[in-house]
This record gives C-alpha cells, sequence and structure tokens, in this order.
C-alpha cells in the first residue's frame, strides 16, 4: 500500500498552500541533515517530507493525487495503453511542474528562511532527484520474440520512443533514463519504468526460448506425406511432412525459436473436411484395414 504524504507532513486532506508549506517548514526544521548529521533515520524522514511536500505544493499534482490517478510516488494507478488499437498512451504529468498561474514553491527560500542565506547549497539537499513514473505497456506477441520500437504518448504531449529488447516476457521492465519526473531545484530528473506485458498469439505459444504451435494437415498429407508452409515468429518456412504422420506427432524446427536461441516445435493435427465425403466413406467401406483399432488409453 501507498503511503500518504498528507499524513507525511501532519495535514488534513483539505489542507490549503500555505498550511501544507508551514508543515513543511516545521519538519525540515526538526530533520534537515545539518541540523542533525549523522541520523539516518531523520534523513529518510526528511527525504520523505520533502517528497511528500513536492507533491502537495503542485496544484497539478496533487489534484492527480487527490482523483487517485497517481500514487504518493507519482506513479500512474490508470493501466497504460488501455486502448492498444490506437496506440499506447500513458497518463502522465506526476513530477511535473506546477501549472499554468500555480504559485510554485522555492526550497531553496523555505532553507534560507529557516536556517540564513545559503544553507544547504553546498549539501545539495535542495536539489533532488524527480521521480520515477511508472507505466504498462502492451506488446504484441512477435514484436516481444523479435524486438521493436514502439512511440508511445505522454498525457503532456511529450512522445517517447522505447525499444523492445528480442526476448523480452511479461513482467519484464524497461527503465528510460531521465524521463520521468523531472528534478527539484536543479537536481536530476527520475527515470520511466515501463512494464510490460506481452499479448498471447493465435496460435503461437511460448516456452522459455522454444516456440510451440499446431498445425493442421490434410489426410492426404498425413498418409502421404510432402511439403507445406509452415508460419514462424519471422516468417514461413517450408516444413516436411513424413509419410504416415498422425495427430500429434511433433517436428522441429531448429533455431527458430526466440529470437534465434531456441527451437520451433509443431505438433500435427489430422483434419477432414467439414462436410462429408461421400467417396472417402466408399473407400472406407472398403479398405482391407477398416477394422484397424489405433492404440488408446
Amino acid at each position: 500500500m501507498s503511503w500518504d504524504p498528507y499524513a507525511t507532513l501532519g495535514v488534513s486532506r483539505s489542507a490549503t498552500a500555505d498550511e501544507i508549506r508551514r508543515a513543511y517548514r516545521t519538519l525540515a526544521k526538526e530533520l534537515h541533515p545539518d541540523v542533525r548529521p549523522g541520523d539516518k533515520a531523520a534523513e529518510e524522514r526528511f527525504k520523505k517530507a520533502t517528497a511528500a511536500f513536492n507533491l502537495l505544493s503542485d496544484p497539478t499534482t496533487k489534484a492527480r493525487f487527490d482523483r487517485g490517478e497517481i500514487d504518493a510516488d507519482g506513479n500512474e494507478r490508470m493501466a497504460f495503453g488501455s486502448r492498444p488499437r490506437q496506440g499506447a498512451r500513458a497518463h502522465a504529468g506526476a513530477g511535473a511542474g506546477p501549472g499554468p498561474g500555480a504559485d510554485a514553491f522555492d526550497l531553496g527560500d523555505i532553507f534560507s528562511d529557516l536556517f540564513g542565506p545559503g544553507f544547504g547549497s553546498s549539501r545539495g539537499y535542495t536539489r533532488m532527484r524527480g521521480r520515477d513514473i511508472r507505466f504498462t505497456l502492451e506488446v504484441d506477441f512477435l514484436d516481444a520474440v523479435n524486438g521493436a520500437r514502439k512511440r508511445i504518448s505522454l498525457a503532456e504531449g511529450r512522445t517517447l520512443d522505447v525499444a523492445i529488447p528480442a526476448g523480452v516476457e511479461t513482467g519484464q521492465v524497461l527503465r528510460l533514463k531521465n524521463q520521468g519526473g523531472p528534478g527539484v531545484q536543479g537536481g536530476p530528473a527520475g527515470d520511466a519504468l515501463v512494464e510490460l506485458n506481452v499479448k498471447p498469439h493465435p496460435f503461437f505459444r511460448r516456452e522459455g526460448q522454444d516456440i510451440h504451435m499446431d498445425l493442421n494437415i490434410s489426410l492426404t498429407e498425413a498418409v502421404e506425406g510432402g511439403k507445406i508452409q509452415a508460419p514462424t515468429p519471422t516468417g514461413p518456412v517450408t516444413l516436411t511432412i513424413p509419410a504416415g504422420s498422425n495427430t500429434g506427432k511433433v517436428l522441429r524446427l531448429k533455431g527458430k525459436g526466440v529470437s534465434g536461441q531456441g527451437d520451433q516445435f509443431v505438433r500435427l493435427q489430422v483434419v477432414l473436411p467439414e462436410i462429408p465425403d461421400e467417396e472417402l466413406k466408399r473407400f472406407v467401406k472398403k479398405w482391407p484395414k477398416r477394422d484397424y483399432t489405433p492404440p488408446r488409453p
């Protein structure tokens, strides 16, 4: 469960901008690392209070947090890429600067007011790294296997080009350095963390580095054998069907697995015509081995 920036500052959710500022000033005066050197617990509380102040002093991020669109760390709560047909969209803005007309707070001014001009400038505590922003991106199965490049649009109109490495799987996270929320007081920007969700394929299945699929063949192809076109993640190839193949026989395509590291396994399925074939019925009735019973469990 995400932490509560209001509770961290000790203010109510209806607190005004001035109340938020005063609450932070009080905590900063008590917890600043230059006031309590070597106190790691106080330093962590100071960092948390500063993060809470950065979120709540910005009207845009405060409103988004209050609406439940982002959590206290600025991470998006809404699924990224909820409309895959229209391209992935991120509802970013967490960590963005104050909106038009916003009364921006300067942490350097706060610390100067508390401790005197220039306080903390050499220690760099007013320079803070921006928030990391998290998204979820849906990726097509073949793009995950072969690699691809995707352009995503952020809510503020900015776009990012994301390189999808070949062989990625659901749950992997790509880190886009310095593409997150802006830093505070000239600090470095945070990162964009993109969690991948690989969509299933109509007939390919992945198991480790191998690709599996079922392939329908005709009765003639099963009995006589032959060469047919079989799909692979990188394009169709010619597959030789041995004569006398049964449903369940598995053929191996070496090197046709994920990014060339694994293999592709093709399971044959003998499929009869959907419309009964009278000629085939007559043949079976006259077939000398018509009473043949295949092995069964």
